[in-house]
């Protein structure tokens, strides 16, 4: 069997890395986590945490694009942008130490691992 809390650990860790920054230090840990890792559903945290993570950048580079093509105006976009993405990210902390046992899926995200 595999251990619960190393399991909560490394699983909040690949969520939680885009905290650390959002460079590619932030993808490059759960990436770290998933090949270090034999815990099936620390794995799928990880693989979960690294599309995450791209989809942030893609609509980040989106977000960013439409706020300068329209010369501010839709900046409040931008900050419903920050909060989804960081709403998402304590809401799959809360759940991996709620239920470890059952890998967090983000709502509305493409996946391409």
């Amino acid at each position: 069997m595999y251990d619960p809390d190393k399991r909560k650990l490394l699983s909040a860790i690949s969520h939680g890395a885009i905290f650390f920054s959002t460079t590619l230090v932030s993808v490059g840990i759960p990436i770290a986590v998933l090949f270090v890792s034999d815990d099936p559903i620390v794995k799928e945290n990880a693989k979960e945490a690294i599309n995450f993570h791209l989809n942030v950048w893609f609509w980040a580079l989106v977000i960013g694009v439409l706020v300068t093509i329209s010369f501010g105006l839709l900046f409040p976009l931008a900050g419903l942008g920050y909060l989804i993405h960081w709403g998402l990210t304590i809401l799959a902390l809360v759940q991996v130490f709620n239920d470890p046992d059952k890998p967090f899926r983000y709502p509305f995200i493409a996946r391409l691992l």
